[in-house]
């Protein structure tokens, strides 16, 4: 462990009581960069990319793990490959858009050239190389990746366990909300920039929609009797209940509202390994959300819809209309998100030095089965916090 790394060991205690959270983990550059050595850049699974996105050899998608930028391709083949989007001569990004087709990439600076598989391909000047220069030396560098319901997660720690061991309980609810067998075919994108900590943003509870939201009150959704099942790394999958829509004179078309599937009143919402991501499938929407912090005060989110590949031409546009409408950063149902998370922020310095989680924080509480709007699984992630962090907690 490095100095800095047990200074800022030293400098964090979590409170005695498990429900409370220390808000200097919010704003602190620190503690940020230590979480990107401890968390995202340790034996943790994080999800960037979906099959859908990629489906034809030669897509490639671009994104980031932390800080770390990777290039995700579609091998002739049907494979796919995971790369760090990085030049293995200079380390000259290699690729600055975020999706396309191509079957080579080349660096802009000297102008290596790579095929979609990672391999150099050629190399201007060569002659004038080191005599045991070897093209096959210099490859991009792969990134561990499995494949889960078409869901492409990726570690850059050699040495993390099989992704199935970090999934665990939420293995058969993720891929229900990937439409069971993951066949999705992308429909588009909301991307957003919140001014908030990513951990501000993975916050989100079961507690606030039917109280924070106007949509789940203009449409009866407060549920209530949905299950909430959380594992010990805090992984959370919350199969929801909702009521049926019983007032659609405030939408101009009601149709937005209408359910196709098989049951309107399940809903997913899963939290993945990913510390950041969730994936969550309502009505007839797959969505999933693709998290990335970009410093200690901001998280993007690309929003992901998707339709399945068996759906006919009245579905899809069924299901691009109630994505692009109900969720997303303007969605009407999730709009009020941003101006909280930024509020949450805004406000860190102001009141006690702890953010407390209550509701359903019971002496008879199970900490892994909750409530459909309770706080408690908020709990068991923090606690698997703070022991990745190394962070310890005062005495009783």
């Amino acid at each position: 462990m490095n100095a800095n790394a047990q200074f800022i060991q030293d400098l964090v205690t979590f409170p005695a009581k498990t429900n409370a959270i220390p808000k200097m983990l919010y704003e602190s550059a620190e503690i940020y960069e230590l979480e990107m050595e401890r968390l995202f850049y340790g034996p943790h699974w994080h999800p960037v990319a979906h099959v859908g996105e990629i489906p034809a050899a030669g897509d490639y998608k671009t994104f980031y793990i932390g800080e770390v930028p990777i290039l995700i391709t579609r091998l002739e083949g049907g494979g796919v490959g995971v790369f760090h989007n990085a030049c293995s001569h200079r380390g000259t990004m290699l690729v600055p858009d975020v999706r396309g087709n191509a079957a080579e990439f080349q660096c802009p600076y000297h102008r290596w050239l790579f095929d979609n598989g990672g391999n150099l391909r050629g190399v201007p000047g060569e002659n004038d190389f080191p005599e045991d220069f070897c093209k096959a030396d210099f490859g991009l560098r792969k990134v561990r990746y499995e494949v889960f319901a078409g869901l492409v997660f990726a570690t850059l720690d050699d040495h993390a366990a099989p992704l199935s061991e970090q999934l665990g309980e939420i293995a058969a609810p993720l891929a229900a909300s990937l439409g069971g067998d993951g066949r999705l075919r992308l429909l588009g994108y909301q991307k957003v920039v919140y001014n908030a900590n990513w951990k501000t943003y993975r916050d989100q509870d079961g507690y606030h929609p039917p109280l924070l939201h106007a949509a789940f009150k203009m449409l009866n959704w407060q549920g209530g009797k949905g299950e909430c099942t959380i594992s010990e790394n805090g992984n959370i999958a919350l199969v929801s209940q909702l009521a049926a829509v019983r007032n659609t004179e405030f939408l101009k078309d009601p149709s937005l509202v209408e359910f196709k599937g098989v049951d309107p009143s399940q809903g997913s919402y899963v939290v993945c390994p990913s510390l950041v991501s969730f994936g969550s499938k309502h009505l007839d929407m797959f969505n999933f959300r693709f998290g990335i912090p970009r410093g200690p005060l901001k998280t993007e989110v690309h929003w992901a819809y998707f339709c399945h590949e068996d759906d006919d031409e009245e579905m899809i546009r069924h299901r691009l209309r109630q994505s692009s409408n109900m969720l997303g950063p303007s969605g009407l149902v999730s709009l009020e998100d941003a101006a909280v998370f930024h509020r949450i922020q805004n406000a860190l310095k102001a009141g006690t030095p702890d953010a407390y989680f209550l509701k359903g924080v019971r002496k008879d509480a199970d900490p892994y089965k909750s409530g459909q709007n309770d706080e408690i699984a908020n709990i068991v992630w923090w606690e698997w916090y703070r022991k990745a962090m190394g962070f310890g907690r005062a005495a009783a």
